[in-house]
């Protein structure tokens, strides 16, 4: 986390000749006003975690917070070299955090080399993160396009348009198929893509964090062995 708790001011929006470090010195978090850092009472959590990811997700959208489904995933691949990017959450429950993606991309074979991954969500307007890490299955293709079809016509434009982490030889060619691939979800919403892939991370740990203005904050996690029961314990900050 950032080490102040202000925010800085740039007025006219613009960088100028300012440098990185300037910017970065510019810029803080937390700001009264701007963020509020609610109490985290961690001796009334539920017993397992994803009952408190809902209540929290809850409160941050009550709060404003934007996207608060963007969450980065990370993945290692063959050799053990990790990548990350955001992607949408697609669900939360006992069953695990789902997010969809093709199978061919590079992502999916990520998964399929090395299926374990980890999420990471960040709530600024709560001072909140959750962590999520665990072994990733892919879901049943019925589950998968029944998931597809519940989502916009874009999401599926995207979907059809495929070959998602290929090279592009021009921005003329994405255009072209992305053209048709909108005249095809438009006109055949139920045209399904077939790798298109929802995928399941089942939770082995999740954590929880709850900034302080202070700087004392709350790490709460919740950890389980071989589909054991779930324990709790807090972390330093």
């Amino acid at each position: 986390m950032a080490e102040d708790g202000g925010i800085g001011d740039i007025t006219d929006g613009t960088t100028g000749d300012r440098d990185l470090d300037d910017l970065l010195r510019s810029l803080h978090v937390w700001a009264p006003g701007v963020t509020s850092l609610p109490a985290f009472d961690v001796g009334a959590v539920p017993g397992e975690p994803s009952a408190l990811f809902t209540a929290w997700f809850a409160e941050v959208v009550a709060a404003g917070e934007r996207e608060p489904h963007a969450v980065s995933l990370a993945t290692a691949d063959e050799e053990g070299r990790p990548d990350v990017r955001i992607v949408m959450l697609h669900g939360a429950d006992e069953r695990g955090w789902s997010f969809a993606t093709h199978r061919t991309s590079r992502k999916g074979g990520h998964l399929a080399a090395r299926p374990y991954a980890a999420l990471a969500f960040y709530w600024p307007a709560l001072g909140r993160q959750v962590r999520v890490r665990g072994p990733v299955t892919a879901a049943p293709a019925a589950e998968a396009r029944s998931d597809l079809h519940a989502r916009s016509t874009g999401a599926l434009a995207a979907a059809l348009t495929g070959r998602q982490s290929e090279p592009l030889a021009s921005l003329d060619d994405l255009r072209t198929a992305s053209e048709a691939a909108w005249h095809r979800a438009r006109t055949h919403p139920e045209t399904e893509s077939p790798t298109w892939t929802l995928y399941r991370l089942t939770p082995e740990e999740v954590e929880f964090f709850q900034g302080e203005e202070h700087r004392r904050h709350v790490r709460l996690r919740y950890w389980r062995e071989e589909g054991g029961p779930w324990q709790r314990g807090l972390l330093w900050p």
